[in-house]
């Protein structure tokens, strides 16, 4: 079965939608009209051996970088504690201001805080038809692990 979480109600509708128009009615999806830190923080330990994280980007401005690795770090935190052992973990940023390697360090820094050990399956970026200009690296924006969580 799938959980969408979302905080916007917009968001799970549309989910919802297309989850039974590609699917049918009868497909095993629930989504759940939440915040995905609380959902996160609340969910039984082990009841997901996948879990995809992709929040908005925490943060738009150079001077709320500090901020938002805070955000990464704990969303990656809740997840990597309670995702089952032997799980995937798929997380993933859309800040410009936010490095492939430094979401890298915050992501090896919430398992190291969830005492967990995790490999890179893959390391994920745009797509070669996003290319990124050499003068405006801020471009290659987009970045995500696929880790497997022991």
């Amino acid at each position: 079965s799938v959980h969408s979480v979302d905080i916007s109600a917009a968001a799970i509708e549309q989910a919802n939608r297309n989850v039974h128009t590609n699917f049918g009615p009868e497909a095993p999806h629930e989504g759940i009209r939440e915040d995905c830190f609380k959902f996160l923080k609340e969910m039984d330990k082990g009841a997901y051996d996948l879990i995809v994280l992709d929040p908005p980007a925490f943060t738009k401005h150079i001077s709320t970088v500090k901020k938002a690795a805070r955000g990464y770090k704990e969303i990656n935190l809740r997840a990597l504690q309670k995702i089952e052992g032997g799980g995937l973990l798929y997380t993933f940023s859309c800040s410009q201001h936010i490095s492939k390697d430094l979401f890298r360090k915050i992501v090896f820094g919430a398992a190291a805080d969830a005492g967990r050990e995790v490999r890179i399956v893959a390391q994920l970026e745009q797509a070669p038809d996003h290319p990124v200009s050499i003068f405006h690296p801020e471009g290659e924006y987009l970045k995500g692990l696929v880790l497997h969580v022991v």
